[in-house]
């Protein structure tokens, strides 16, 4: 696990972050970053918010009942594990319920960061 692409702005967010869900988002954001090396993180929106070439998905922080992932352009996104909700023309969510469900679905957020990833260089 690479810490180098960590911005620590976002860790004193966590520090300062009062939430039930706070271990669980804190893995969300593990499971983003190990994706690929060259994702990077912000707050915006006084949130955390992962970049690269563009934003890619920001926490929701006031959920309570469990993490929430704002992909901003989800649906330009091939979503073949039917990891992102919602039916608008340009944002997808990403819910994860708790740790277990958040392993299970890791495998699918990490595909879809590395799919941002080769869309934004051209690549597929």
């Amino acid at each position: 696990m690479g810490m180098d692409n960590r911005n620590p702005a976002v860790n004193e967010w966590f520090a300062a972050y009062d939430n039930p869900q706070r271990d669980l988002v804190q893995a969300v954001r593990d499971a983003v970053l190990d994706a690929d090396e060259r994702v990077a993180e912000t707050i915006k929106w006084k949130a955390p918010t992962f970049v690269y070439r563009g934003n890619i998905a920001s926490f929701y922080p006031k959920t309570k009942t469990h993490a929430s992932l704002m992909f901003h352009r989800g649906a330009e996104l091939d979503d073949p594990d039917g990891l992102l909700e919602g039916e608008g023309d340009v944002s997808r969510v990403a819910r994860f319920l708790d740790a277990d469900d958040l392993a299970a679905k890791s495998d699918a957020l990490q595909r879809l960061i590395r799919q941002w990833i080769a869309l934004r260089d051209g690549t597929d």
